[in-house]
């Protein structure tokens, strides 16, 4: 299996689903999709961490690429999902250098990190997990506030940060814009050129929380990490598109929320 770090470091663009509804059978489902990884959200999602480590063991044996986005910048949750079998990270709101130190120190073995040892399910999967995990547990902090914009700079040059992942509406929100459907407004669409101009200079892959409609764009802007969809999306999508098909009628734009 090719790591998402493999596939950026060969220049690749990856897209992905995420997971918010805690079902390892949802999970496998959409582990046998063709996409390159998918995010078990412990954040904003429905899922405590033993639906977590059960749908991220469902997807990594399927031949997914399993990885989590932890509730906060906490060494313990971001330790429990890696020893659950997460080939990555998203930690959100990290807005300073700091900041993006704990990340990868959290993320990472001794000596680039305080990782501490017990790769319970992971271990399994990975025998030489020590150095599996050195070479392919991506790092992925998400800029999603003024204040990340301002220290892009700093929080990019962190060694060991290997992407970062854009939320659209906290950043939308930090900005002073309504969460959903800024494309077009100037100051939105600058801040996105910001980020993934910082990336390019920093070498770290600039990703992004997008829908299906949205992804040729964020494409063009330069994202190479693009979620495409949710779990929650594609159903309340599939539904609509049924039930407008059972009923003779057109099936409406689905919008631009991404949640």
């Amino acid at each position: 299996m090719t790591s998402l770090r493999e596939k950026w470091a060969a220049g690749g663009e990856t897209l992905g689903f995420w997971l918010s509804l805690p079902s390892f059978v949802s999970a496998e489902i959409t582990a046998r999709q063709p996409v390159d990884y998918i995010c078990v959200d412990l954040q904003h999602g429905v899922n405590d961490y033993l639906a977590a480590a059960s749908m991220i063991q469902a997807i990594e044996l399927c031949g997914g690429t399993p990885i989590a986005r932890v509730p906060w910048n906490e060494p313990g949750i971001i330790g429990k999902v890696l020893d659950a079998g997460a080939h990555g990270v998203v930690v959100p709101m990290v807005n300073t250098r700091e900041q993006a130190e704990a990340v990868v120190r959290s993320v990472r073995y001794a000596p680039a990190g305080t990782r501490s040892w017990g790769p319970v399910m992971a271990g399994m999967r990975h025998e030489e997990n020590k150095s599996w995990a050195d070479a392919h547990v991506a790092t992925i902090p998400m800029i999603e506030t003024v204040e990340a914009i301002d220290n892009l700079d700093e929080i990019l040059s962190v060694p060991g940060v290997d992407a970062i992942y854009v939320g659209p509406a906290d950043l939308s929100v930090s900005l002073g814009l309504s969460p959903y459907g800024n494309d077009g407004n100037a100051t939105f669409d600058d801040a996105l050129a910001t980020i993934v101009d910082a990336c390019g200079r920093h070498g770290v892959v600039p990703g992004i929380h997008a829908s299906g409609a949205l992804t040729p764009v964020r494409r063009e802007q330069g994202f190479r990490m693009i979620t495409v969809t949710s779990d929650a999306l594609a159903i309340r999508a599939g539904y609509a598109s049924e039930l407008a098909a059972a009923r003779g009628e057109s099936v409406g734009a689905t919008g631009s929320k991404l949640y």
